[in-house]
């Protein structure tokens, strides 16, 4: 029998203090996007977004200029879209043009290719429960470093929702 090698998951979680409808926007909208894809200091210069069942969406992540100012790419290709509940994307590094890069060449190791996610909105009493699932980076360094990025990336999803709720 083959021996399978070990895969790490990222899980993370938020309770936002919306309704699944407005949590939705905040992972679908352009702007709104813009606002929170990318840990801070980065920046999300692009985020073209083709939600629907087969769409691609182009998401640019640029670095601040003490860090050399240069942007990364990567795609979401949705395999499901159930609005309000649940999103299914593929995420791919590619180039600016939306062709596939893969992981290596933006120097990371232990990251599959393509990156399964699974994002949900959850309904609860005071909001919206996110979990944001990513799997199969093949070392605890990589699943290490997505972690920590997810987390300074809902964090500002957080604050979002938070004004959002709070501008009616």
């Amino acid at each position: 029998m083959p021996e399978t090698q070990q895969t790490y998951d990222v899980v993370a979680t938020r309770r936002l203090p919306v309704v699944p409808h407005a949590a939705w926007r905040v992972w679908t909208e352009p702007g709104v996007v813009r606002q929170w894809w990318c840990p801070g200091p980065f920046t999300c210069p692009v985020a073209v977004l083709d939600v629907r069942e087969g769409g691609t969406s182009l998401l640019g992540m640029r670095a601040p200029a003490e860090m050399g100012g240069a942007t990364t790419y990567t795609s979401w290709t949705y395999t499901l879209v159930d609005e309000p509940h649940e999103l299914r994307y593929d995420l791919r590094f590619v180039d600016a043009d939306g062709h596939h890069l893969g992981p290596a060449a933006s120097g990371l190791a232990g990251v599959p290719d393509p990156v399964p996610h699974l994002v949900t909105f959850e309904p609860t009493d005071d909001g919206t429960r996110l979990t944001v699932i990513e799997r199969g980076y093949t070392t605890e360094a990589s699943r290490n470093l997505s972690a920590a990025g997810l987390d300074a990336c809902l964090d500002k999803v957080e604050a979002l929702a938070g004004a959002m709720a709070t501008s009616g």
